[in-house]
């Protein structure tokens, strides 16, 4: 790690009260500060996380639901047990179709929020870290498509860049509302914005593009 960033990470509030407040991850605050603007985890009894390494997200869900709620966490890596009883983690692929059955059996009715704040290891190379985030997002749409009751929320990063703008289009074209938001939280330099959707179509329109957007994601590979 350069002293730079260093230097900067010990400058940032956001890390500095991550810190204080017990939370894994500073993206904590981006999470928090999404709720706060569109209310995506009142009453939410049911939260899925994609991506959910270290934590951060798990643990915001977590106080939001509370003790008659549960929040399941999804990640390539074994996500380390946090204290709170209400969350359950699984490693998995969200790009297999066999993670998506897994997560239908932990919770066979409709999750009341999808969120998804994955992004791959960075190669230096920005538009194949983009075409990586966009196949994560869209992996993460899929899901959503098949497992959201119909006015569930969906929360996904995605990176900006080439196809920033089709993917957009896809989760328009699943939902009812869609705005893009940039937390005052996500670092002003980073191409991140987060889409929040809700209101799935009729189950004829969104399935169908729930399988487009995975055939898209495939292409990526």
């Amino acid at each position: 790690m350069s002293r730079r960033w260093l230097t900067e990470r010990r400058r940032d509030p956001y890390h500095r009260m991550a810190k204080e407040r017990g939370y894994r991850s500073r993206a904590a605050f981006k999470l928090e500060q999404i709720d706060k603007r569109f209310g995506i985890l009142d009453r939410a009894k049911h939260i899925l996380d994609l991506g959910a390494a270290p934590g951060g997200w798990l643990q915001v869900a977590s106080e939001a639901v509370g003790e008659e709620g549960v929040v399941v966490g999804v990640d390539l890596d074994e996500i380390a047990p946090l204290e709170s009883e209400n969350v359950r983690t699984m490693v998995g692929d969200v790009t297999e179709e066999e993670t998506l059955e897994r997560i239908r059996g932990l919770h066979p009715g409709g999750w009341d929020v999808v969120l998804s704040d994955m992004s791959p290891d960075v190669s230096g190379i920005w538009e194949v870290d983009h075409l990586r985030q966009i196949h994560f997002a869209r992996s993460a749409l899929r899901i959503a498509c098949e497992v959201l009751e119909h006015n569930g929320w969906f929360v996904v990063k995605v990176f900006q860049g080439s196809d920033y703008e089709d993917f957009l289009s896809e989760v328009r074209k699943a939902f009812r509302f869609v705005k893009v938001v940039k937390p005052k939280a996500s670092r002003k330099e980073s191409a991140e914005v987060y889409i929040v959707a809700r209101g799935l179509y009729p189950e004829h329109v969104f399935r169908s593009v729930g399988s487009v957007a995975n055939g898209l994601g495939h292409q990526l590979l």
